[in-house]
């Protein structure tokens, strides 16, 4: 009967893992594209403009990704992949802006 019970909280820890370290690299990514932001600021490769624009989209899914973790268990498979594909599009356009040549 333990080894059952053991063996039922073990599968249910595996199953909780992996959503706690969805979040955990949601929020990695979000402070490594601020960093990259930062950088582009401090080369002059981004303009006020740019920079204002990225940093509204970094603090609205900043924004998703709080909420998310609020409504329940965590950060859902469904809202990780959401996340993960805005995130996806941030990058480009950090990577547009900075090299764009303040076209």
């Amino acid at each position: 009967m333990k080894t059952k019970v053991l063996f039922a909280l073990l599968c249910a820890a595996g199953m909780l893992a992996p959503l706690a370290a969805q979040a955990g690299e949601v929020r990695n990514r979000e402070v490594r594209q601020e960093n990259r932001i930062y950088q582009g600021v401090d080369h002059g490769s981004l303009t006020t403009g740019e920079y204002d624009r990225l940093q509204a989209q970094e603090a609205r899914l900043a924004a998703l990704r709080a909420r998310d973790q609020r409504s329940g268990d965590g950060i859902s498979r469904r809202e990780y992949l959401q996340l993960n594909r805005d995130e996806n599009h941030v990058s480009r356009d950090i990577y547009r802006d900075k090299h764009n040549a303040h076209r």
